[in-house]
């Protein structure tokens, strides 16, 4: 029971950590890196705006917890050769059981933004629907190191 216990505690510490490493793609949000950073601020009106789905993509911590978990509860099946075969197929199952949720929590909904700028051309931002825009607003192009996001 203690082995069940600290594999949980495990794995639940790898996906804690696979969620620090995925970078936000938020309008509102920013990291430490990117605070105190001079950005490059123009003026665009709205033309459309699309959902989009965003892969933050796997880190693979997800498919080793659950193979980690699912490891330890099939070796408590049987006895000898019975704890080995569990051991085996619970590790496939909870690797491909923790495969799909990290793939699942690995995606955030998006908006696709196309906007005018003020010299006429056009430009398309992609970042989290932390908020909303609509067509005919002015908005806010706010870059800096190869990265635009959109304000208001």
């Amino acid at each position: 029971m203690r082995t069940l216990h600290t594999s949980f505690l495990l794995s639940g510490l790898m996906l804690g950590l696979a969620a620090c490493t995925w970078q936000s793609h938020s309008g509102s949000s920013y990291n430490a890196r990117e605070t105190q950073r001079e950005q490059t601020v123009r003026m665009a009106t709205v033309e459309s705006v699309r959902e989009v789905m965003i892969d933050r993509q796997q880190t693979g911590v997800g498919t080793g917890a659950g193979a980690v978990v699912g490891g330890v509860a099939g070796s408590n099946v049987g006895k000898g050769k019975g704890a080995v075969v569990g051991t085996v197929l619970g590790a496939v199952v909870g690797g491909i059981a923790g495969h799909a949720i990290e793939g699942e929590a690995a995606k955030v909904k998006g908006f696709e933004i196309t906007v005018k700028l003020d010299n006429g051309e056009l430009r398309a931002i992609v970042q989290e629907a932390d908020e909303v825009f609509h067509p005919g607003e002015r908005v806010r192009l706010l870059s800096s190191g190869g990265t635009t996001r959109v304000s208001h």
